[in-house]
């Protein structure tokens, strides 16, 4: 009775997985951010021309942190169905959200200089952790693309049964990271609505990451106990906790910890493969 209804869990996984992948879904997407951000614009003009405030100090910049606000949901959605794939894939798409965050944090800072600047050294200084930033996300880009590029997926299970099971485990863990995530969005709209602030729950959310990695470490013991691999699957899961703390860090610290978590990685990946050759020779 339990493994029937773990069954039908996994095939509606399957089911919305296929369609996630298709075309029609990626337009989806697109006209879904393109719509968040041309109404934060009109928002925008609204408050410039005095018509309507949404709030204090509200700026057109907003139409793009809303835009990025909303991609990073759908780039959420992606890592969640990347996990019973490629576990490594799983954190690459992690670092590729950290780099967005990034992008959309330096954004969101220089919405508050769309009048007369005065370039003196306190405007300058306060230039410093958006510049941050910025290059953070630029070489969080480059440490992600070098990590995609490093992977070497080998099969830690004994038999294609095994790796079905492997798989269909982590499947499951899919769909319930699937419900926690958006039943995290309906608590922060149910939370904007009440305080009037909008707090992303996406810092919740990687600390759920956290523990998932964590179980699949644990979990892949019963298919191998090499120490490469274990090795392998625990820097991956200390990488969550340091982007975990990244979303929270103040500037400068959040980009040496995603860097730190991204260097650690492709080492790891870089020693993993030369170890692989090694055995294969």
């Amino acid at each position: 009775m339990i493994k029937k209804f773990f069954q039908i869990q996994i095939k509606a996984f399957d089911m919305l997985d296929e369609r996630w992948e298709s075309g029609p879904i990626s337009k989806i997407i697109s006209n879904i951010v393109v719509a968040f951000f041309l109404a934060g614009l009109l928002l925008g003009v609204l408050a410039y021309l005095d018509i309507y405030q949404v709030s204090v100090g509200y700026s057109a910049f907003f139409a793009i942190e809303l835009a990025f606000n909303v991609l990073l949901i759908f780039e959420v959605l992606g890592l969640i169905f990347l996990i019973p794939k490629s576990v490594a894939d799983a954190v690459g798409k992690q670092f590729e959200i950290i780099s967005l965050v990034l992008l959309r944090d330096a954004f969101k800072e220089f919405g508050h200089y769309l009048g007369e600047v005065n370039w003196g050294v306190e405007f300058l200084l306060e230039l410093l952790p958006i510049i941050s930033d910025a290059f953070g996300a630029i070489l969080i880009f480059l440490i992600t693309g070098l990590f995609y590029r490093a992977q070497k997926h080998v099969r830690i299970t004994g038999s294609y049964e095994e790796q079905q099971k492997f798989i269909g485990i982590k499947k499951l863990i899919s769909i319930y990271l699937t419900i926690s995530f958006i039943g995290l969005g309906v608590y922060d709209l149910v939370s904007a609505y009440q305080n009037h602030q909008f707090i992303y729950s996406i810092k919740l959310f990687y600390t759920l990451l956290i523990f998932t990695d964590v179980f699949i470490l644990l979990f892949s013991l019963r298919y191998t106990t090499k120490y490469y691999n274990l090795f392998r699957y625990s820097s991956f899961a200390l990488a969550t906790i340091f982007l975990r703390l990244t979303l929270s860090a103040p500037a400068y610290f959040n980009v040496m910890l995603a860097v730190i978590a991204g260097l650690m990685v492709l080492g790891v990946t870089y020693i993993y493969n030369k170890l692989l050759n090694k055995q294969e020779t």
